[in-house]
C-alpha cells in the first residue's frame, strides 16, 4: 500500500474516494463544507437527519454523489471537535482502514490533516495519520493455507493544504514508513510460532536484515563464546532447550568512528515454559511472545537503517528458549554471572533477567553512551499500568525523562517507576549475592532492582513492555511495540 502527500482541489480531483471529517453536533469540515456545496446538500442532510452522528470512528459511503469528479465520498466520524488530540487522531485513520478494507476501493484521498489538533503541526498529523493507516493494513496470514487476504486498497493520498508544509510532510512520511517497517518486522517476529522463531531463526533474520544496509554488521555469538565470556546466568536458562542459544549483536554505525553508540538489548525467550517453575497451561501459547523485546530492538534497527540516522547504535539480543528438561535449572540453583556476581534461582520463570544481567555487562565493551533494554519482564508491570503504556526505571533521571518525551511524542507512552535502594533488601539471599526475584510485592520494580546490580558503570534504563507488546482475545497478536518509542527516543540524539 502507498501512501502519498500532495496538494489536491477536492472539487475537481478524480479519485475513486474523498474522505472527509464530520464533528458531533453536525459539525463539517472545511473540505466537507465545500463538497456539500457541491453536491446537493446530500453530506448535510445525512447529518440532519440524524444518519450520521460524527461519533469517533463512525464511516458512511456516498456512492456516485452529484456535481463531484470523485467515484464517492467517505465521511468519517471524529467525534468532539474539543477534545481531538493525537490519540484520538490515529484511533481515526484506523477506523477508515478498517472500513476501506471491506470495499473494492483501489485508491482514496484523505482530507484529515485539515483537522485542529492543539500543538499539531502538519507534518505531525501526517507521521500519525501514516503510522495508523500502515499498522492497520498489516495482517498476518503467512502460514494459512488457501487464499491470503488481501485488501484492494493500493494507493492512499494525504492532502496538504499549503506548499509551505510539503517538505515537512514528506519527511514525516518518510519516518513513518519507516517506522511502520520496524513494526511490522518486529510483530512477524513476534507472532511466528516458538517451533519456527527460534534463537537460531532470530539470528538468521538479523543477520539477513542487516545485508541491506552498508552500516550495519551482525555478530553472533553460540554457546561456546558465551561460555568463554563466562555467561552463566544466561546459560542457566538455556540449558533445558534443545535450541542453542544465541547472543546476537547489531552493529550500525550512522555517526563518527570515536563517537559512543547507544545500546539497545531486548530481551529475547523465544518461547517461556517458566521451565521447571511452569507456568499453567492456560494461555500458555502466548509465552512466543516472550521475545518480544528482541523484536522490537531488532525492528528498531531496521528502521534506523532506512531512516540512516547519524549516530552510532548497537543492539544487543540474548536469546534462549526456556524449557523443562532435565538439565534445565532447579529452584535453589546458584549460578555465577559474567560480572562475577552469583545469583540463587529461586523461580526459573524469571528467566528473562537471567539473560538480561549478563547482556547488560557484556554491553560495557561499548563504551555506551546510554543503554536501554526492553523486555516483556513482569506481570507485575501488566497490573500495575494495563495495556496502555510501557514502565520506565532508570538509574538516571535525564535519560528516564528523554524516554517519557519520546513516548508522548511517537504515542508509544511510558511513565516512570520508582528505582529506590529500599526494594533492593527484597532481593537477598542467604546462599549467594541475590535472589533473583524479590517476593510479591513490587514485582515490576524488583526486577528493575536485580538488573541495576549489572549496570552501574554506565546511563541505563529499563523498560517493561509485558502489558503492550501483544493483545491477547481476538484481537491476539503482536503489537510492535516498542519500536516507535526507541526509533523517537533515538532521533532525539541526532
Amino acid at each position: 500500500m502507498d501512501i502519498r502527500v500532495k496538494i489536491t482541489q477536492a472539487t475537481s480531483l478524480k479519485s475513486a474516494c474523498l474522505i472527509v471529517a464530520i464533528h458531533e453536533k453536525r459539525q463539517l469540515s472545511p473540505s466537507a463544507k465545500v463538497l456539500d456545496s457541491l453536491c446537493n446538500k446530500r453530506i448535510s442532510h445525512l447529518v440532519k437527519k440524524g444518519d450520521f452522528d460524527g461519533k469517533l470512528g463512525h464511516t458512511w459511503l456516498l456512492d456516485n454523489p452529484d456535481g463531484v469528479a470523485a467515484e464517492r465520498i467517505m465521511l468519517v466520524g471524529c467525534g468532539s471537535k474539543k477534545k481531538l488530540n493525537i490519540k484520538a487522531y490515529r484511533k481515526i485513520h484506523c477506523h477508515i482502514l478498517n472500513a476501506l478494507k471491506k470495499t473494492n476501493i483501489k485508491d482514496v484521498t484523505l482530507y484529515t490533516t485539515e483537522l485542529e489538533i492543539k500543538d499539531a503541526s502538519t507534518a505531525e498529523k501526517v507521521r500519525h495519520a501514516s503510522e495508523a493507516l500502515l499498522e492497520t493494513s498489516y495482517s498476518f496470514d503467512e502460514l494459512k493455507s488457501g487464499n491470503k487476504k488481501t485488501i484492494a486498497l493500493k494507493s492512499i493520498t494525504l492532502n496538504i493544504e499549503n506548499k509551505r508544509d510539503l517538505p515537512k510532510a514528506q519527511q514525516a512520511l518518510k519516518t513513518a514508513t519507516a517506522i511502520a517497517t520496524g513494526m511490522d518486522i518486529a510483530r512477524r517476529l513476534g507472532n511466528l510460532p516458538g517451533n519456527i522463531c527460534t534463537p537460531s531463526y532470530l539470528a538468521k533474520q538479523a543477520t539477513n536484515q542487516a545485508k541491506s544496509c552498508k552500516k550495519t554488521r551482525v555478530t553472533v555469538l553460540g554457546e561456546a563464546e558465551m561460555k568463554k565470556l563466562k555467561m552463566g546466568s544466561l546459560l542457566s536458562v538455556s540449558k533445558g532447550s534443545r535450541q542453542p542459544p544465541k547472543l546476537i549483536v547489531i552493529e550500525y554505525k550512522g555517526g563518527k568512528t570515536k563517537d559512543k553508540p547507544y545500546v539497545l538489548v531486548g530481551k529475547g525467550v523465544t518461547f517461556d515454559t517458566g521451565g521447571i517453575s511452569l507456568k499453567p497451561g492456560a494461555a500458555m501459547d502466548e509465552m512466543k511472545f516472550d521475545m518480544c523485546g528482541a523484536a522490537g530492538v531488532i525492528g528498531t534497527m531496521a528502521t534506523v537503517s532506512k531512516l540512516q540516522l547519524g549516530i552510532n547504535v548497537v543492539a544487543i539480543v540474548p536469546s534462549v528458549e526456556n524449557m523443562p528438561d532435565g538439565a534445565a535449572s532447579r529452584p535453589g540453583d546458584i549460578v555465577t554471572s559474567m560480572s562475577g556476581q552469583t545469583i540463587e534461582i529461586l523461580n526459573t520463570d524469571a528467566e528473562g533477567r537471567l539473560i538480561l544481567c549478563d547482556a547488560l555487562t557484556y554491553a560495557e565493551k561499548f563504551n555506551p553512551k546510554t543503554v536501554i533494554d526492553t523486555a516483556t519482564l513482569t506481570g507485575a508491570c501488566v497490573v500495575a499500568l494495563g495495556s496502555h503504556c510501557s514502565a520506565v526505571l532508570s538509574n538516571n533521571d535525564k535519560l528516564a525523562q528523554d524516554l517519557l518525551k519520546a513516548g508522548t511524542t511517537s504515542g508509544d507512552r511510558t511513565w516512570q517507576m520508582p528505582l529506590w535502594d529500599d526494594y533492593q533488601d527484597q532481593l537477598k539471599s542467604n546462599f549467594a549475592d541475590m535472589a533473583n526475584i524479590g517476593g510479591r510485592e513490587a514485582g515490576t520494580i524488583t526486577a528493575a532492582c536485580f538488573l541495576a546490580r549489572f549496570t552501574k558503570k554506565y546511563k541505563w534504563a529499563h523498560i517493561d513492555i509485558a502489558g503492550v507488546a501483544w493483545h491477547s482475545g481476538a484481537r491476539k497478536g503482536a503489537t510492535g511495540r516498542p519500536v516507535p518509542l526507541l526509533t523517537q527516543y533515538l532521533m532525539n540524539q541526532t
